[in-house]
């Protein structure tokens, strides 16, 4: 039990000096040597942890911003996960936008797109359980609906959207609404 927190609390210490640097250059300009010296901790400790900084970088997602969904999993609404992933995301920016820049947006949109996808289902169901369609036809309205967010998430990041997140969601909210009355609406006729 104490090993496994010693080893997430290595690996905090090791995120945490990552952070500061993606805070000054891009993340392939950053070093394993430069975040062990930050730390004070030995190139071994830091492989032991991570395969390379790529994968802290996921570790950082998987810990700091996928597990405020998982905390809260089933008790908020869709809305409210979707706020604290864009929370996060402004809280953060400056990391993001370096992980963004250096990695790719792929990688990004790997990071989040369990997490999203979980969101986007959770708002099909309260808005589609009338919708009498196929569970292929279902499974397509979340793949393209989280393919959209993340794009949406990614253009507010880079700033070419100037909302605010509840702005924002509140727009998310509507136009799948309306979509999902469209689609409503067509299988109540067929």
């Amino acid at each position: 039990m104490s090993y496994h927190v010693t080893s997430d609390a290595t690996k905090k210490i090791l995120t945490a000096s990552l952070k500061k640097f993606m805070e000054l250059k891009p993340l392939n300009k950053i070093s394993v040597r430069e975040i062990i010296e930050d730390c004070g901790l030995n190139r071994q400790t830091f492989y032991y942890h991570f395969e390379d900084i790529y994968d802290q970088v996921k570790w950082m997602y998987s810990q700091e911003a996928i597990v405020l969904l998982a905390q809260h999993d089933g008790v908020l609404v869709w809305q409210d996960g979707l706020l604290q992933i864009f929370n996060y995301l402004q809280e953060n920016r400056t990391v993001c936008l370096c992980a963004l820049h250096s990695m790719g947006r792929e990688h990004l949109k790997r990071f989040f797109y369990t997490d999203l996808r979980s969101i986007i289902e959770k708002a099909i169901m309260d808005f589609g359980q009338e919708i009498k369609a196929t569970p292929e036809y279902k499974d397509f309205l979340a793949h393209f609906f989280t393919i959209s967010l993340a794009a949406v998430m990614e253009s507010w990041l880079i700033e070419e959207i100037e909302l605010t997140p509840k702005e924002l969601i509140n727009f998310i909210d509507i136009t799948m609404k309306d979509q999902l009355s469209g689609a409503q609406l067509r299988t109540s006729n067929s």
